[in-house]
């Protein structure tokens, strides 16, 4: 367990109007920071007043990019009580992405007290607003000032936390979305599998192409063939396909997301089949739109939650998926989900951890 210090800050900020926060504009009042170097190993951990951070130019994080981040959210019910959802998942993965990157990694219990400390400084700055939430960003980086390409010697873990609205400005109508067949997200033994920056730096030309034709994501094809379908730029991707649920497996390049992993679950357990072991290849999607048989699409994400899909542009052709309207399977999915983290559905997963 980590002894956290904790220094409160002296000059509050005033607090956003709650029906306007959008997402990622404001920030709490307080940060969560604790230290690496090789001698003392992570050490230091603290909760600061929110500030600046002081690096030298030369530190490495600005020069090869060895860091990593996280997204996960604090929920307040209708009672008033805050918590979180799925918290030690968030930390498995931070684990797997220090592994891949060569960051010395951090204990999923100390990852989880970290998030907890912090929300429960920042207690009042999760929003009750319908819809609203604190989003939690945890990163690392790296801070040697070195020039020479190595992994560092030293690195600071940090989480700071954002109160937010609805990701999507479509809300929880159906979006469109681009098909890339140029540019590529991630190839085997890459990056994919991991949450860092670098994979979506990559991913912001595809982006840009596809907000310029007035879509709202891209949807990502393998990095070899260019043919089966991957995960959206910000979300895993599903696919109900003559009463199938079928998503990208994980093995290497696409991030195994926690929202991914719990609608996975929780189709099973209402009895759907649910293939994420099968690649689905985007003429097969097509195909399958042309003849009536994509019944729906959906993306999942922590911070989307789950998007309905109403259209798909690939190579001059779109297809329309279930008359642009929210399917059955997406909707439940969202209800519950969403009625879970906030309270108002039953947690019969134990997937809730409150902030007491």
């Amino acid at each position: 367990m980590l002894d956290i210090k904790i220094q409160k800050t002296t000059t509050p900020k005033a607090k956003p109007d709650e029906n306007r926060l959008g997402f990622g504009n404001y920030y709490t009042d307080h940060m969560f920071v604790m230290d690496y170097t090789e001698s003392q190993g992570w050490h230091s951990a603290r909760i600061e007043p929110y500030h600046a951070l002081s690096l030298d130019p030369a530190a490495m994080v600005f020069h090869y990019a060895q860091e990593s981040f996280e997204g996960l959210k604090a929920y307040r019910t209708k009672e008033g009580k805050v918590q979180l959802f799925r918290p030690e998942k968030n930390g498995e993965r931070l684990q797997s992405t220090h592994e891949r990157l060569c960051i010395p990694t951090i204990p999923v219990e100390d990852f989880v007290q970290a998030v907890k400390t912090l929300v429960d400084v920042d207690r009042d700055w999760v929003p009750s607003a319908e819809g609203t939430s604190l989003y939690l960003r945890p990163f690392t980086i790296a801070t040697e000032a070195h020039l020479g390409v190595k992994p560092s010697d030293s690195y600071q873990f940090l989480v700071i936390a954002s109160p937010s609205g609805a990701y999507y400005e479509e809300g929880l109508n159906p979006v469109k979305i681009y098909v890339e067949d140029e540019y590529v997200r991630a190839a085997p033994g890459g990056t994919g599998f991991i949450k860092c920056g670098g994979n979506y730096a990559a991913s912001l030309a595809g982006q840009m192409k596809a907000h310029e034709m007035g879509y709202s994501q891209v949807l990502w094809l393998d990095g070899i063939e260019r043919k089966y379908v991957e995960e959206v730029g910000s979300m895993n991707c599903f696919f109900k396909i003559d009463g199938v649920i079928r998503t990208a497996p994980c093995v290497g390049t696409v991030l195994p997301g926690i929202t991914r992993m719990s609608c996975i679950e929780l189709l099973r357990d209402w009895g759907y089949t649910v293939d994420c072991e099968t690649r689905l290849s985007i003429d097969e999607v097509m195909q399958a739109a042309r003849t009536g048989h994509l019944e729906e699409v959906f993306g999942t994400g922590t911070a989307a939650v789950v998007s309905p899909v109403g259209q798909l542009y690939y190579e001059g052709e779109t297809a329309v998926i279930g008359g642009g309207k929210i399917g059955e399977v997406t909707q439940r999915l969202y209800d519950t989900l969403t009625g879970i983290q906030w309270g108002t559905v039953a947690d019969e997963k134990g997937w809730v951890v409150p902030v007491e």
